[in-house]
């Protein structure tokens, strides 16, 4: 997008010359929203890469996030694709009086102020432990454990897909490889990946299935060990799966990574501080995170690089020590929501990117839980 008329009539399909002046509705015409002036820019909810017209300035401006709103020059291709989120963390599934309820519900919570959840949808089914994966406009969650008779549950292999434009519920969308719970999910721009868990067998499975359309997975590669509740997480051009639980009363301090833009095996890249599992991920721009956990209960988050290949470090403290929370991302801030003390908790913790700090009690999910999945967008 442009300030002046270069490249306006290519973008409209004609070959004419047009002076911005001479349009009054330019936003309208080239598919972007118009605001009246900066304030108005300014008060915008949106994703990071969206695009806008301000109309007094007659300029395109493009949001960057954090840093605000930009100029843009020429007309862009398409913005680069972040993991963070710029508007809500999700939280979907998990189980509430002490194991006893499974949930379906999937709750909703803002990034631009401190408040409680809510109920804006359910999933196909009521489970927990299942993978969670957002693409730019979809959260999914992939597998997990579902009581498909009374008392009896079983590993499902159901990819749930719901809307991020409106509040509704869940479509299942396809399945993955096999039926398994606990897996670990990571999100590029184009895929979902559910990594590990167990069927109940532990494995060490990487699978992955496409945004662009409703499909089954595929089985594209493996992860340097088997293991189930790890945490994901997710950067520009890779995946991770750290810590774990490799084998019954085994409790794993690995970090793996795997590329997305080949199908290719994960490699065993650094160590967090602690063998850990129960687990969850965060991931800023710059770093990997990992919140809570087991064995032992602990509070601790660990950070990560993404630039190189390195062990974690502790940088700040949740507020409750607790186990199998749901992780969610935004330009910002991590998120730590619900998990088990015990008992279960309905907690929404925060804590920076910009510095290395404790977290602090924000708000609350509708319902206390735990072994649920987290989305944002």
């Amino acid at each position: 997008m442009v300030s002046r008329a270069r490249n306006l009539g290519g973008l409209m399909g004609t070959s004419s010359t047009l002076d911005i002046a001479d349009i009054a509705n330019l936003g309208d015409l080239t598919g972007v929203d118009s605001y009246a002036d900066s304030d108005a820019l300014a008060l915008a909810v949106v994703p990071i890469g969206t695009q806008a017209y301000q109309t007094d300035t007659g300029s395109f401006k493009i949001y960057r996030g954090a840093s605000g709103w930009a100029q843009m020059d020429e007309f862009p291709t398409a913005p680069s694709w972040v993991f963070q989120g710029t508007v809500s963390g999700y939280t979907s599934g998990g189980v509430t009086d002490d194991g006893a309820t499974y949930l379906d519900t999937i709750d909703k919570f803002p990034f631009a102020a401190d408040a409680n959840a809510t109920d804006v949808g359910d999933l196909t089914r009521a489970r927990i432990g299942g993978a969670g994966q957002s693409s730019p406009v979809s959260g999914y969650t992939s597998g997990g454990l579902a009581p498909w008779q009374q008392f009896t549950p079983a590993n499902t292999n159901i990819i749930d897909k719901f809307p991020f434009a409106a509040d509704g519920n869940a479509t299942d969308v396809g399945d993955l490889t096999t039926a398994r719970d606990r897996a670990a999910g990571q999100s590029s721009s184009e895929s979902g990946y559910a990594s590990g868990g167990a069927e109940p067998a532990i494995v060490n499975t990487i699978d992955k299935f496409p945004f662009a359309s409703d499909g089954n997975a595929t089985d594209v590669a493996d992860l340097s060990q088997g293991r189930k509740d790890a945490a994901g997480q997710s950067s520009g051009t890779f995946g991770y799966v750290s810590g774990g639980a490799p084998a019954a009363g085994v409790v794993g301090t690995t970090i793996d990574k795997f590329p997305f833009a080949a199908d290719a095996n994960a490699t065993d890249v650094g160590d967090l501080t602690q063998g850990i599992y129960g687990n969850t991920g965060q991931s800023s721009a710059e770093s990997g995170y990992v919140s809570g956990g087991w064995y032992p209960l602990t509070n601790v988050i660990e950070k990560f690089p993404f630039a190189s290949d390195a062990n974690a470090t502790d940088v700040g403290d949740l507020t409750q020590a607790r186990r199998n929370p749901a992780g969610q991302s935004s330009d910002a801030s991590g998120y730590t929501s619900g998990g088990f003390v015990p008992p279960q908790v309905n907690t929404i913790d925060k804590f920076p990117f910009a510095a290395d700090a404790n977290a602090t009690d924000v708000g609350d999910l509708t319902q206390a839980r735990f072994i649920q999945t987290g989305q944002q967008v």
